[in-house]
């Protein structure tokens, strides 16, 4: 935790993106290294019954660390997106789902 799923990067930007992006996560979420996944999902988007472009769309699985944290955190994550895809301007959606710590098990207990 926490679990970084990505829909709309191509396979190999996400492995591309990967080191530095939890290099710059990890002092921000006080968390270590090995508890990072990131995990990229192959999606097609429909709008009007026709295949359609998306934009690069992260969600964040985690357990909640204030607004402060979570806007930097998206920041970073936009930035990343923006960076590899070598556009500054590209729309980037970052969605944030706060897990609630007795609901989560690690090895049949939970946190």
């Amino acid at each position: 935790m926490p679990h970084l799923r990505f829909r709309a990067v191509e396979f190999d930007d996400v492995k591309a993106l990967s080191t530095k992006l939890v290099d710059d996560l990890q002092p921000l979420m006080a968390c270590p290294r090995e508890d990072f996944t990131l995990e990229h999902i192959s999606t097609t988007f429909i709008f009007d019954g026709d295949v359609s472009d998306a934009y690069p769309f992260v969600e964040v699985l985690w357990f909640d660390r204030g607004q402060e944290v979570q806007d930097q955190v998206a920041q970073v994550i936009t930035e990343a997106i923006r960076t590899q895809a070598h556009s500054a301007d590209l729309d980037v959606a970052v969605i944030f789902n706060a897990l609630t710590p007795t609901a989560y098990y690690d090895n049949g207990s939970h946190y």
